[in-house]
């Protein structure tokens, strides 16, 4: 349900042309949110692959404030950024329905803070990370009235 969802909000901002607005003072742009949640669903999709089929493996870190400001993020419509959620979540979802007990218990490790996760505990995260920042573009969409 989650792409659906996001998608109406992403477009609704397009329609009333509020993409380069912001959620909050200093805040990413309804764009740069767009693409984000694209960039990281496609790292959550390599990170959970990689937990099922690795022993313990370290969790790739990246900057995501320095990737909202690449030149992708201004020059690709949204509608690209949508359509790769869809199938990433497509993906995402087909894979972790299929888990069984002891995989869901795998575990990695994220280098900057050390914590480990656990396969479980990373999809509630990346659930709660898409509703995040819906409420980001929600928020814009309301500001404006």
């Amino acid at each position: 349900e989650f792409p659906a969802t996001f998608a109406a909000a992403a477009r609704a901002l397009k329609q009333r042309g509020l993409l380069e607005e912001r959620y909050r003072e200093g805040g990413w742009t309804g764009r740069q949110v767009i693409h984000h949640v694209a960039d990281s669903h496609v790292n959550a999709y390599v990170r959970h692959r990689r937990i099922l089929t690795e022993d313990h493996p370290t969790i790739t870190p990246y900057d995501e404030a320095r990737w909202a400001e690449l030149a992708d993020v201004t020059a690709v419509p949204i509608e690209t950024s949508l359509e790769i959620l869809a199938a990433i979540h497509l993906r995402l979802v087909t894979l972790l329905a299929t888990c069984s007990e002891a995989q869901w218990q795998r575990t990695a490790v994220h280098p900057g803070s050390g914590r480990e996760y656990r396969l479980d505990t990373l999809a509630a995260q990346y659930t709660w990370h898409g509703e995040h920042h819906l409420g980001h573009l929600r928020v814009i969409l309301e500001s404006a009235g």
